[in-house]
């Protein structure tokens, strides 16, 4: 196995753990503030403050999982940033 295909492998792998931590962020701040609730008899408070932390919480795991592991450039957008700009025609006087 070269070195491009380890590479492009390990990169699926964190892709796919992107979901397994937006959710468990998510449900188990749920499931704790659902909890708190009943506990407490607080109605729905702790559910909804909570459920806002889980969903912060999972958008900052998408976040530092993306910067910590897709830091490089991809070839197609190397070439593009290279490619010089192009201008648009004149318009046609009529």
């Amino acid at each position: 196995m070269d070195s491009e295909t380890k590479k492009l492998g390990i990169q699926m792998a964190y892709a796919s753990s992107i979901g397994i931590a937006m959710v468990l962020a998510i449900f188990g701040c749920l499931l704790l503030g659902s909890y708190l609730d009943r506990k407490f008899d607080s109605g729905h408070a702790f559910t909804i403050v909570f459920l806002l932390i889980g969903i912060t919480a999972g958008f900052r795991n998408i976040y530092v999982l993306i910067k910590r592991n897709f830091n490089d450039e991809e070839i197609i957008i190397k070439s593009l940033k290279s490619e010089p700009h192009r201008q648009r025609p004149a318009p046609k006087k009529t």
